[in-house]
């Protein structure tokens, strides 16, 4: 009687962790700029078409958006905010053209993180040094606390001879010593990229690893931290795409090939690594010359690499973004082109890389708006990510973007 109890409840459980019925994500915060909405043009006070999105300790969500003003060929600035879940956004920072328009505190934010001392972390894509209209510049890492004040640039890339200091930053990860890392796509005593470190007591930035083309390889991506606070990465080298390890303790990096394979004799190559079940890494495929995507596996002394079948039909290959692994056990992504063109979320079965469903809400119409990207999960199970254009404006203004949420049913985490 008992057992027949206890089997009673774990089915309402599951029943109540199931997927919403056709769930539909919601606009928290809509970036609205003034001007025509045809035209498409004119300031945008809070920031224009958002890029990342993080959850931080306080309980309130920040990111950056890419621009200050639409309607210009070159980037225009972009801001650093915080929103609460409720939807109260405060601008914490604004990027400012500067008095020669080179952007000298960085331009077109870019991803970011929450730092070990509570401050967040970001970078630029532009400005920090050069004098174009604001493509000048390899960027800027900076840091600021959550309520605006304080914002410094800890440092400015390619403020070294040749790039030796990196040039471009990427994903930005917090270590298990304390201490802020992450890679740039170029530049380096090879330049070929490099891995960085930032010590948040002094702000103090420095190169730990060069990254060789001919061994290891360049244009490093797709940081992560495992549980045991060694970091993991891909980059591209004459062998192909290689895994790399390093070890922050000893200071030592190790590499091995992923070998993709040749698919209808073209060549094939993956991006997007993260961790699954049963500890190995899961990421995105592609192959040179065919539209399309789908989901690799590979085990982290770089064996036993298989790819699952496309995702994607040969018409809708979009452009993933974010690969979560969330709490209902399967990968959600965010395609910022999807299917229709707009955009698409997709869950994935980490068993066989199948198409479980395909969410396409986006559209330059829809409340939500288009091109999502930077999803995440929170405590509750919701989902909550943005677009990075569109949405629902009043007469005198355009939207550029939202902040959704999406109840889709999962478990909390």
């Amino acid at each position: 009687m008992k057992r027949t109890t206890y089997l009673a409840v774990l089915v309402v459980l599951l029943a109540g962790y199931a997927y919403a019925a056709n769930p539909q994500p919601v606009a928290v915060y809509t970036f609205t700029c003034n001007g025509n909405s045809f035209f498409r043009s004119g300031a945008c006070p809070q920031g224009g078409r958002p890029d990342s999105l993080i959850l931080g300790s306080d309980g309130n969500f920040y990111g950056a958006a890419q621009v200050s003003m639409e309607g210009s060929s070159a980037p225009n600035g972009g801001t650093v905010f915080s929103l609460t879940p409720a939807g109260t956004l405060t601008v914490l920072h604004t990027f400012a053209p500067g008095p020669n328009k080179n952007y000298p505190g960085g331009n077109l934010g870019g991803l970011v993180t929450e730092g070990p001392d509570g401050k967040i972390y970001g970078e630029t894509i532009y400005g920090g040094i050069g004098g174009c209209n604001g493509y000048c510049g390899a960027g800027v890492l900076y840091r600021v606390n959550k309520d605006g004040s304080g914002f410094q640039i800890v440092h400015r890339y390619c403020s070294k001879p040749n790039c030796a200091d990196g040039e471009y930053g990427g994903v930005l990860v917090v270590g298990t010593d304390n201490n802020v890392y992450g890679t740039t796509y170029y530049g380096g005593s090879n330049n070929a990229g490099a891995m960085f470190k930032v010590t948040p007591s002094t702000g103090a930035y420095e190169v730990v690893f060069n990254f060789n083309v001919s061994t290891i390889g360049e244009n490093p991506s797709s940081l992560v931290v495992a549980s045991d606070g060694t970091f993991w990465g891909t980059a591209s080298s004459d062998q192909g795409e290689m895994l790399f390890h390093y070890t922050e303790a000893s200071e030592n990096m190790t590499w091995v090939p992923m070998n993709f394979p040749l698919v209808k004799g073209l060549p094939s190559a993956g991006s997007m690594l993260t961790f699954g079940p049963g500890g190995n890494f899961y990421g995105i495929y592609f192959i040179y010359g065919t539209s399309g995507a789908g989901m690799f596996e590979i085990e982290p002394d770089g064996s036993n690499l298989q790819l699952f079948p496309f995702y994607t039909d040969q018409d809708g290959a979009g452009a993933p973004q974010i690969m979560l692994f969330a709490t209902d056990g399967n990968f959600w992504i965010d395609d910022y082109n999807g299917s229709d063109g707009y955009g698409d979320i997709v869950t994935l079965s980490p068993s066989d890389g199948s198409l479980i469903q395909r969410l396409s809400p986006f559209s330059a119409t829809a409340a939500v708006g288009a091109y999502p990207a930077g999803l995440i999960q929170i405590k509750d199970g919701t989902l909550w990510g943005t677009t990075g254009q569109y949405g629902t404006a009043s007469k005198g203004h355009f939207a550029d973007g939202t902040v959704f949420s999406l109840n889709a049913g999962l478990p909390p985490r």
